[in-house]
């Protein structure tokens, strides 16, 4: 009770005076109050029950790529924007989705279990039931008919599986039970295969999202031995989108590899399974007990393995070519047609839904007529507004990537920026993107209310970090922070393709972090467990077309657009420091094992059969020279406030709209012409998904990588072509301010 009161008074305190902001970067005192009036129209023209209506009637039946529900989608939205005056087309492509023919999973000797492999309907989920739904499976798992052994392998990281090597356990040969979390799925079966594992399994302990963390579905939102995730395991770190057509637009006539040529495809077969599933496997492994913290919830002593019994894995599935079809829907600029914003939810689900990707899709609908409403009025945005609802984002990103690879020239050469959304629920906005777009979404998340405590989404976000910090010194750190910070950006939702393939300013919005579940990739993803147990007023689904329409808006009608360099040049040397810390830590915590193996200072089993393995000494860290990537960012440094001071002078519309286009273009001076080590698809220098962390980001990747993995000669290349890359986006920069 104590918190509530502290964080209440703080809420109420920090936000006097946010409300009285009377301009708007990038416009001027007159166009701010313009743009203001225009903002409190499209705020009036939003509406919960409709939004609520729209989650209902999108999720209303199965709608994964390809399948009739999938097209009824397409057709509900096309319809949606031609009543609202957009121009809308629909633009397909045939991308490949496999679908599964045969699943099977068995214990087949001494002891025989034959797993179920399916979610039960429930009376109180009325689309649980329907028919036309995928199965429970992993898409992109390969053909696979094995019989081995099982290993339990905690959450299949790397580091699990040098807990694995100490304990004398190998994969090889063998089929790897995994635990989902703690990464995106696909690194699970990828970490399994380079240990030589012949199959992967991959189960939601109750530790995690089941009884252990809340009542289960349909009492609660957490969930049921019954419930599986489906989901794809592509290796999207090396590149999404349509595996068959790497770098171009998967259309009708394009050039398509052989699958055993996709290099983001696994080799082994995977399969999801529910704890009811994953429970008689694991009392079958025998070997040594697992580590205090790789035990889960299920009544069971949890072992490492091998099992007793031998596993049968057999999956088969039907590789066709389906249609990907994103319906894209435009409002031409009235002063810039050229110059595009664009802003994307996709609309494909892997069963109905409604939480993922439909709570999004439906906010993203909602900005959508509340801009046609406003068109009524003779209003029309000076850039022009593209509004897309993408289609085979779940296996891959595949809609929008495709999208992206047909249409890159022009899109490096008219994007101003790329907004997108997926799933949303109540609670706390998430912002991440480039960080040139931090001054733009500080003054936005001021301006839009919190629903539930009625101050701005800023402090309530500010105060749930305080509320959560662990030490001290951050919560006093958070206290005197007055403005919002974006998250980097990983993978796992549409804008990939835009941001770290292309170099488009990027941002991806929601909200989220009161509405935790079990129902991710399920059947039970429905309306009637949306609207129990995520956003039953659909309240923080306005809070997100408050938002990120916000966002469109001010873009499509800034004066001078709202990129401040600034704030890239500070995170980039937060980026940077980091590193030096990283790699010190690294240095110090080698030399240091290094001596206890030297002198025989470790612990083995007392037990000869538990067969723990002596750690090696490992190379020394090399002293690394930084000095590059240190003096590239201080002439950014140098460049970017300059360019500050040159934007505040500017006063001709001439001289505007020069600096206007080439501010949107200027971070595509941060991509590596080679890409990243090992993934060229990916181009961006700063901001890349994780090689082992998937959805996670990882900032100068290049690097980073590098020296996690102790590839020294890659991490000093790495670092040249990072500086490089600072020094063009500088040099860029202080040609503008000329």
């Amino acid at each position: 009770m104590k918190r509530v009161i502290i964080l209440t008074t703080l809420l109420t305190a920090s936000s006097i005076g946010f409300s009285q902001t009377k301009t708007i970067t990038g416009f001027t005192p007159k166009a701010s109050a313009e743009q203001l009036k225009t903002e409190q129209q499209f705020d009036a023209a939003l509406n919960a029950k409709n939004l609520g209506a729209t989650i209902k009637e999108l999720s209303a039946k199965p709608h994964h790529v390809g399948s009739p529900g999938g097209k009824e989608v397409v057709d509900l939205i096309y319809n949606k924007y031609k009543s609202w005056g957009w121009n809308v087309t629909i633009e397909t492509y045939q991308v490949l989705f496999p679908t599964p023919k045969t699943r099977v999973l068995e214990m087949v000797s001494p002891t025989g279990y034959k797993a179920l492999l399916k979610e039960p309907a429930l009376k109180e989920d009325a689309t649980s039931g329907q028919d036309g739904q995928l199965p429970t499976y992993n898409c992109w798992s390969a053909d696979g008919d094995v019989t081995a052994e099982l290993v339990f392998v905690n959450y299949g990281l790397p580091s699990d599986y040098e807990t694995l090597e100490k304990l004398g356990i190998s994969v090889k040969g063998k089929i790897a039970i995994a635990k989902y979390g703690r990464s995106w799925r696909g690194i699970k079966p990828k970490v399994a295969q380079e240990h030589g594992a012949v199959g992967c399994i991959i189960y939601s302990d109750p530790k995690d999202d089941g009884y252990t963390a809340g009542d289960v579905y349909p009492k609660g939102a957490f969930k049921n031995e019954y419930g599986v995730q489906r989901g794809s395991i592509m290796d999207m770190v090396i590149y999404p989108g349509d595996p068959l057509t790497p770098n171009i637009g998967a259309t009708a006539t394009a050039k398509r590899l052989d699958r055993s040529e996709a290099t983001n495809l696994l080799k082994i077969p995977v399969l999801p399974i529910s704890y009811h599933d994953a429970k008689p496997l694991l009392e079958a492994l025998e070997g040594p007990v697992a580590p205090a913290e790789w035990m889960g919830s299920l009544p069971i002593t949890y072992h490492v393995g091998p099992s007793k019994t031998k596993i049968h894995l057999k999956v088969d599935f039907d590789w066709q070519l389906r249609p990907a079809n994103n319906v894209i829907a435009t409002i031409k600029g009235s002063q810039y047609p050229n110059q595009w914003v664009i802003r994307g939810n996709h609309h494909d689900a892997w069963v109905n839904g409604a939480g993922d990707p439909i709570s999004g899709q439906a906010a993203l609908l909602e900005e959508a007529k509340a801009i046609g409403d406003l068109l009524k009025t003779g209003w029309k945005p000076k850039r022009t507004l593209i509004y897309c609802a993408w289609d085979a984002e779940e296996p891959g990103l595949l809609g929008s990537t495709e999208w992206v690879e047909d249409h890159a020239a022009e899109l490096q050469q008219k994007a101003v920026a790329y907004i997108n959304s997926d799933g949303n629920s109540r609670g706390f906005l998430g912002a991440g993107g480039s960080h040139a777009l931090e001054t733009l979404m500080d003054e936005i998340s001021k301006d839009v209310t919190d629903p539930q405590t009625n101050v701005s989404v800023f402090e309530r976000q500010k105060a749930e970090k305080i509320a959560t910090a662990k030490t001290v010194k951050a919560k006093k750190e958070l206290l005197a922070k007055q403005t919002l910070s974006l998250d980097a950006l990983g993978s796992g939702s549409d804008y990939s393709s835009f941001l770290q393939h292309l170099g488009i300013t990027t941002l991806d919005l929601g909200y989220g972090g009161e509405g935790a579940g079990g129902e991710y990739h399920s059947i039970y993803d429905s309306y009637d467990d949306y609207s129990r147990f995520k956003d039953p007023t659909f309240e923080y689904g306005v809070a997100l077309s408050k938002t990120a329409g916000r966002a469109a808006l001010r873009l499509a009608n800034a004066e001078a657009l709202p990129f401040d360099f600034r704030n890239l040049s500070k995170t980039i040397n937060g980026y940077v420091t980091d590193l030096l810390e990283m790699t010190n830590n690294l240095r110090e915590s080698t030399e240091l094992e290094n001596q206890l193996v030297q002198n025989k200072t470790y612990v083995l089993a007392a037990d000869p059969k538990d067969n723990l393995k002596a750690p090696i000494a490992k190379a020394e860290v090399p002293f690394i020279d930084f000095s590059p990537l240190q003096n590239a960012l201080k002439a950014l440094d140098k460049s970017a406030e300059e360019l500050a001071k040159t934007c505040n002078k500017s006063t001709t519309e001439a001289e505007k709209d020069n600096i206007n286009k080439a501010l949107f273009q200027a971070e595509q001076q941060l991509l590596s012409p080679t890409g990243l080590p090992n993934r060229s698809w990916y181009k961006h220098t700063i901001y890349a998904p994780g090689f082992y962390t998937g959805y996670g980001v990882k900032t100068m990747p290049g690097i980073r990588e590098a020296i996690e993995q102790r590839e020294w000669k890659e991490a000093k290349e790495q670092i040249i072509i990072a500086a490089d890359a600072i020094n063009r986006l500088s040099n860029y920069l202080t040609q503008l301010s000329k």
